[in-house]
This record gives structure tokens, C-alpha cells and sequence, in this order.
């Protein structure tokens, strides 16, 4: 089991059919979702970019931490049980472990956007359009978000 089930055995979980909208992208920035149980779809822009089946997986922790809207849209594509933390950056900063999670959930991520990036890079070398994945990785690399309240 994952330890961040374990850390949030006590908050409400929430069952949902397949089929069904977890929540949308653009829409208001809400709870955190750990998925408990099922597999869902994560689409930006309506593209499928992710499939997740682990228990553990957390949901909404960009928007959380970003402040704003739902960057993505999440649906189940079979039965699925989330639970619920309402309160997201308040159980984040009351908890080293839960935060330490997310962060290695985001840092998996980046690091498989980045070996796709260079993938990509290697595949088109010496053609004109290169620049583009070059802007994509130096922002990738460099670029400092605004924080939430600063």
C-alpha cells in the first residue's frame, strides 16, 4: 500500500462509475484526489496524456499548488474510489510526508517530460524546427513559477 493512502485513511472517500468526470480541465482548483482503487484517464486540451491505475496516484496537486484552475481533466475508465482532501495546501503544509510525496509524483513527471523532450531532440537533430524543443527545454529548466500569495 502507499504511504500516502496510509496518511489519508481518515478523509471522506468518494466512489465513481466509469465513465464519470472527476473533475474538468479550466475548471476551478478544488481538493487533492488520491485514487484508492481503478483506473483513470488524465486529457489536456482533450488529448489522453496519461493512464493511471496505481493507488496512490494524486489528482488536482497542480492547481493546488499553482493557485488557479484545473490544468487537466481527470475520468475514470473503470469503477474508481478517491479520497478526498479538501483542504489540499493547508494537509500539505501540516504534513513533511504527504508533501514529500507529491513533490516525487511531480518530480517522476518532469523527469519523464524532460528524457521525452530529448528523445524528441535527437530525433529531428539538424532539421530547422530544433529551436522549438530547444524554447521548450530551456523553459522547462528555467522557468520560476509565480507562487501562490506571492
Amino acid at each position: 500500500m502507499s504511504d500516502i493512502l496510509h496518511l489519508v485513511a481518515g478523509h471522506k472517500v468518494e466512489n465513481f462509475e466509469a465513465g464519470s468526470t472527476v473533475f474538468e480541465q479550466g475548471a476551478p482548483s478544488g481538493p487533492l484526489w488520491v485514487l484508492v482503487q481503478g483506473e483513470v484517464e488524465v486529457l489536456r486540451d482533450n488529448v489522453r496524456v496519461a493512464k493511471a491505475s496505481e493507488p496512490g496516484n494524486v489528482f488536482g496537486e497542480m492547481s493546488a499548488l499553482l493557485g488557479g484552475r484545473h490544468h487537466a481533466t481527470v475520468r475514470t475508465l473503470t469503477p474508481c474510489s478517491f479520497a478526498i482532501i479538501d483542504n489540499s495546501c493547508q494537509f500539505l503544509a501540516s504534513s513533511a510526508e504527504a508533501s514529500l510525496y507529491v513533490a516525487g509524483l511531480l518530480a517522476a513527471r518532469l523527469n519523464a517530460l524532460n528524457k521525452y523532450l530529448v528523445d524528441v531532440k535527437q530525433q529531428y537533430a539538424g532539421h530547422d524546427h530544433i529551436g522549438m524543443v530547444d524554447d521548450v527545454l530551456n523553459t522547462l529548466m528555467h522557468h520560476q513559477p509565480r507562487r501562490p500569495g506571492h
